[in-house]
């Protein structure tokens, strides 16, 4: 399974709910085993940069998570939320778990 996690942080306080509901496009994408958007904590003392929003999602194949990636929600998504973002750390792996 490949597991993908992305980060993002917003430009400007007012545009969160933009871009919440920007990502919140991704969870009607059907290449995915498990998709959430959530927004982060901020319970990490020790990080001086926090993040806005977390994308996690879980993929059977690396096919799969490309199929995801080139639904036309996915470009949507993205149309919506980058001018709008500050940072974006996105990271993939396989899980064995």
């Amino acid at each position: 399974m490949i597991r993908h996690i992305v980060f993002f942080n917003a430009k400007n306080e007012m545009d969160k709910d933009i871009i919440y509901d920007g990502l919140s496009l991704l969870c009607d994408i059907p290449h995915c085993k498990c998709l959430e958007v959530q927004k982060d904590l901020n319970a990490d003392v020790l990080s001086k940069d926090q993040v806005d929003f977390i994308v996690y999602g879980e993929f059977e194949s690396l096919s799969q998570l490309e199929a995801y990636k080139a639904h036309p929600l996915y470009q949507k998504s993205i149309d919506i939320v980058r001018p709008l973002r500050n940072v974006r750390i996105a990271g993939d792996f396989f899980s064995t778990a």
